[in-house]
């Protein structure tokens, strides 16, 4: 459905010029207490306001990152992006191999958490999870991953579990932050 005569139902979210500085990530803070390498872009234009932003989560411990955190909200004012979200999100596994898809309440009209753990011993292997979410016609993600390695210093990353939860609980903060 295009936006037509009733316009685009943003739901008074508002994309924010520097999303790294609007974000809440806190949750995150306890295990990654390092300075974040954070980079953003934005995009204003009338179809499609875009805000981004690139974490590099560090121990205290750590000199180079330990994983990373990406963050999208892109506010569609032309076309209701409900049936294209929900296709690419809800059947993500159909896409990729390896992947668990499941549909998450409570925030958003919809909102998928995609996940795959293939670390073994956290010397092989990662850890990633995108949290979906739409609300009306803005569209969010946050992703998270964690790359082991035998030259990598972090023996001890979270569980998928407990970063999944950090997930949803930043998204929720952010999201009401960024409403109007």
């Amino acid at each position: 459905m295009d936006a037509g005569k009733d316009g685009a139902d943003l739901g008074g979210y508002t994309a924010a010029a520097n999303l790294c500085g609007k974000a809440d990530h806190s949750s995150f803070d306890d295990t990654y207490p390092g300075d974040d390498n954070a980079s953003h872009q934005s995009l204003r234009d009338s179809a499609l306001e875009t805000s981004y932003c690139s974490l590099s989560l560090r121990k205290s411990t750590s000199s180079l990152a330990d994983a990373y955190l990406t963050l999208q909200m892109d506010l569609h004012k032309e076309t209701d992006p409900g049936p294209e979200f929900r296709a690419l999100w809800k059947n993500y596994d159909d896409l990729h191999d390896g992947y668990d898809v499941d549909t998450v309440d409570g925030i958003g009209d919809e909102a998928y958490l995609v996940s795959q753990d293939t670390s073994s011993d956290s010397t092989s292997g990662s850890r990633y999870a995108t949290l979906a979410v739409r609300d009306g016609w803005m569209t969010w993600t946050m992703t998270y991953s964690n790359y082991f390695t035998s030259y990598g210093s972090d023996k001890d990353a979270p569980k998928l579990d407990e970063v999944t939860d950090w997930m949803k609980a930043d998204t929720e903060s952010t999201l009401e932050a960024l409403r109007g």
